[in-house]
């Protein structure tokens, strides 16, 4: 197996872990894996193919039949499928096979690169509790939820703030609470709060400690 550099970037919706993530990827010319896609196409295949949460069949059955051509539909960022990959990674043999894919494009980066940057929830402390660099991104809720809105916005999507800032309180429960792999910063990660931060500024003081 080859053995890569690992950066971990794990925290919550809207925080900017994304867009630092891909970021710190493209400054190292590491490969860039952003988890929560994952999910997300296994919460659209469920969607879409006209089935429901009640019973993990059919997320099951997406996780296991998910192909990376499957991540580049534009239609996996909406709210609605975000809200689906939640309750998609709260499913053990959705995220068991999942996490597999996610392991094996950490140690063994596509393309021959030296190194992967992946960003998620769990990144620092399941997927790759190893990482050489783990960081943290959160911001105040509300200071998430007008991002949120600012994003869908642009992109031409009818968002109501208040119900962006319900569906995002309800997720950080779901996704802090539940029993598998809750969201919460690896006990060594460096937390970095965006609250006050553009996008500019978060990088630098990432990138400041990746080189410490």
């Amino acid at each position: 197996m080859i053995t890569s550099s690992i950066v971990a970037v794990d925290g919550t919706a809207a925080s900017g872990k994304g867009t630092l993530a891909s970021r710190i990827a493209q400054h190292l010319n590491f490969a860039y894996l952003d988890t929560g896609i994952l999910y997300r196409a296994v919460g659209y295949s469920v969607i879409k193919n006209g089935h429901k949460f009640d019973t993990q069949t059919a997320a099951i059955d997406a996780a296991r039949e998910l192909k990376i051509e499957n991540l580049k539909n534009i239609d996996l960022r909406s709210e609605e499928i975000g809200r689906a990959a939640s309750i998609a990674a709260s499913i053990p043999l959705v995220r068991k096979t999942l996490i597999a894919f996610q392991k094996k494009f950490a140690s063994a980066p596509p393309n021959e690169k030296l190194g992967a940057v992946l960003d998620g929830r769990d990144i620092g402390t399941v997927i790759c509790p190893d990482a050489d660099w783990k960081i943290y991104v959160d911001a105040d809720i509300c200071v998430r939820a007008r991002r949120r809105v600012k994003e869908l916005r642009e992109r031409g999507v009818d968002a109501i703030y208040s119900r962006i800032l319900r569906n995002m309180r309800e997720r950080d429960t779901r996704d802090m609470s539940r029993s598998i792999s809750p969201l919460a910063p690896a006990k060594d990660a460096f937390v970095l709060d965006t609250t006050f931060l553009d996008a500019d500024s978060a990088f630098a003081i990432a990138l400041d400690y990746i080189s410490s």
